[in-house]
């Protein structure tokens, strides 16, 4: 049986924490800032856990993760 391919965008995407839980990035961070409350983009900066069914679907795609 040959090696299975990690998905390569979900590979830069997710990262798995030391507890095996997946971890993302949030979105709305990239541009347009000017209108966003410092509060807001200071929020967006955190690393947020992926929900569970999510979570299981990346965990497909990322095999050795």
């Amino acid at each position: 049986m040959p090696k299975m391919k990690s998905h390569s965008s979900s590979k830069k995407r997710y990262k798995m924490s030391a507890t095996g839980k997946v971890r993302r990035a949030q979105a709305y961070k990239k541009h347009i800032l000017t209108k966003k409350t410092t509060k807001r983009k200071r929020q967006l900066r955190k690393i947020v856990e992926v929900s569970p069914a999510e979570a299981k679907r990346v965990k497909r795609l990322l095999p050795y993760k």
